[in-house]
């Protein structure tokens, strides 16, 4: 199933394949784009097929193009929401120029390494196809989901990268949290993140949008172990017993779904950031997605209407860019979450389709220096616009 960039506007083609097994699906990929020429190409894999397998058959299958990918939490594809996917997003060369490489040995990760590998990768972008008239920039970060080394690598490359915006998703494992890859140079690889450098002539705008509003209920983080992300108290009491607590939900319905309707939210720079729960380990301690700190204030969030934020936020870039081709999106597994526990998920997805949403479900997501969660970032791409007569 595929859709494509219409005339000579479009900059995107999307192909996506429910076939059993890793091999059939590259070769499904290959062949809904088989005859364009790619600048790039980015794969979003359920964890459902061998990933190994498929990084290795579809870098075969697309030679010198640049591949990279990883593995989801769920799908966004041209049909809506879905599990069990492969999502295919070619960059057409006519449109893009673009590079990638992959960060490995994240454990070990330094800042000045990230440094050096922006500066790196803008030379060889600059230099890739002299004379391309694409002059706008942006980055597509992604990450090992389990890695907890996302904070560490999004703000050393956006320091580098100045005016440049960075989007992107850590890669899932479903909703098992056991083993997640990113796929770069026909490998799948753990411990890892992969960056990928763009350049193009086409309008397009980075987004991130969430349906939270902080109240005035504030959890203070009185013990944590900060290396494992784990918050042991809140307000000096047991984590779990006192956030349960404060969002008024019994302590036994602490579960995936309970923490997507019952955020946490931190204040940067006057804005607010989701801050995720991953679980609640034997302990009473709470696991999060994100870096936490001791004396880190949480403010409890509620819920607006996630309809009409999405809606708000599509109008408002459609309003700026004119026709959008395609959104390219990142959005947490716990917003589809809460959104099938509100039974919302048949009209979200329905939105999704009909605005030409596709990425993946993701263990968090990046928006320029900044790993967040429980959010929708992502890059809208316009149209060429026809020369004025």
């Amino acid at each position: 199933m595929e859709f494509i960039g219409e005339g000579d506007h479009g900059g995107v083609a999307v192909a996506t394949t429910w076939v059993e097994g890793a091999v059939s699906a590259a070769a499904d990929i290959a062949r809904q784009l088989a005859g364009r020429e790619l600048a790039g190409l980015v794969v979003f894999v359920s964890p459902a097929y061998d990933v190994a397998v498929f990084a290795d058959e579809v870098a075969r299958r697309f030679g010198q193009t640049p591949v990279i990918g990883c593995t989801t939490a769920g799908e966004l594809t041209p049909q809506g929401w879905s599990d069990g996917a492969v999502v295919a997003v070619g960059f057409l060369k006519r449109h893009f120029d673009f590079i990638a490489r992959p960060i490995l040995d994240l454990t070990n990760f330094q800042v000045e390494a990230g440094r050096e590998l922006v500066k790196q990768m803008r030379g060889d972008l600059a230099a890739l196809r002299p004379g391309f008239s694409g002059q706008g920039l942006f980055g597509i970060l992604l990450v090992d989901g389990l890695c907890r080394r996302e904070e560490a690598v999004v703000t050393a490359l956006q320091m580098a990268l100045d005016e440049i915006s960075i989007v992107g998703g850590s890669a899932g494992d479903g909703l098992r949290f056991e083993r997640t890859f990113v796929i770069h140079g026909g490998k799948a690889h753990c411990d890892a993140a992969v960056f990928a450098l763009a350049a193009t002539d086409l309008p397009f705008r980075t987004f991130r949008a969430d349906n939270f509003e902080p109240t005035g209920v504030k959890m203070v983080v009185t013990e944590a172990d900060i290396e494992n992300r784990i918050v042991k108290e809140l307000n000096a009491e047991p984590a779990a017993k006192e956030y349960a607590r404060v969002c008024g939900i019994l302590d036994d319905s602490l579960d995936p779904f309970a923490f997507a309707s019952h955020p946490v939210v931190v204040s940067v720079g006057g804005e607010h950031f989701v801050r995720s729960i991953q679980r609640v380990n034997p302990d009473g301690s709470l696991s999060f997605f994100c870096a936490i700190d001791e004396g880190l204030v949480f403010t409890s969030a509620r819920r607006l209407d996630s309809m009409e934020t999405m809606a708000g936020l599509f109008d408002g870039i459609e309003s700026e860019l004119g026709e959008v081709d395609l959104y390219l999106g990142f959005d947490c597994v716990l917003r589809r979450l809460a959104a099938e526990r509100e039974q919302m998920a048949q009209p979200m997805s329905k939105l999704y389709r009909a605005k030409r949403v596709v990425g993946f479900n993701t263990y968090g997501e990046q928006y320029t220096a900044m790993h967040v969660n429980q959010t929708f970032t992502g890059i809208a791409i316009g149209r060429k616009r026809a020369p004025a007569p």
